[in-house]
């Protein structure tokens, strides 16, 4: 089924923000120079009014008023993905944890590197809280939007702690 993909534009603290729509949820949301970003085609619509309650939310997470996004998703991807995903999102807002964890929590404790492909492929960035997973000693592990920026996130969830 070839249905339109609605998108908007978001200015951010971290970039200009890309979020898409099938018209009932949000699909996406990219960052600029994003690993695996969006890929624009010709069956894109801008619509800025679809895409109008992620806007107001990302801005009021931004501006330190909201810690739980309450928005429809519909990320495309594999059932292990969708299970890594719905797993991101218990994520407590300013908490971490490891890949290895990740892994527990969703019942294959020794799927650590898969789910970190998975939670590499997530294709709604912060929203689905990919940036709250870390390696298991602490440290800032890669990151699609950049290590910067998943710098930024954390730091901003623990109110401006160095991470």
């Amino acid at each position: 089924m070839n249905t339109t993909t609605l998108y908007s534009t978001i200015t951010s603290p971290i970039g200009e923000l890309l979020p898409t729509s099938d018209g009932k949820s949000v699909t996406g949301l990219y960052m600029q120079n994003q690993k695996r970003g969006a890929r624009r085609t010709k069956d894109w619509k801008h619509d800025d009014a679809a895409l109008n309650e992620p806007r107001a939310q990302l801005h009021a997470y931004f501006a330190g008023e909201l810690r739980e996004f309450e928005l429809p998703l519909a990320p495309e991807g594999t059932p292990f993905q969708q299970r890594v995903w719905r797993a991101l999102c218990d994520i407590p807002y300013g908490e971490t944890i490891s890949y290895g964890e990740l892994a527990r929590r969703i019942g294959q404790p020794t799927a650590s590197r898969a789910v970190g492909l998975a939670n590499g492929q997530n294709p709604i960035s912060i929203v689905v809280p990919c940036h709250r997973v870390i390696g298991a000693n602490g440290s800032l592990t890669g990151y699609g939007g950049g290590l910067e920026r998943k710098r930024w996130l954390l730091a901003h969830e623990n109110k401006g702690s160095l991470i």
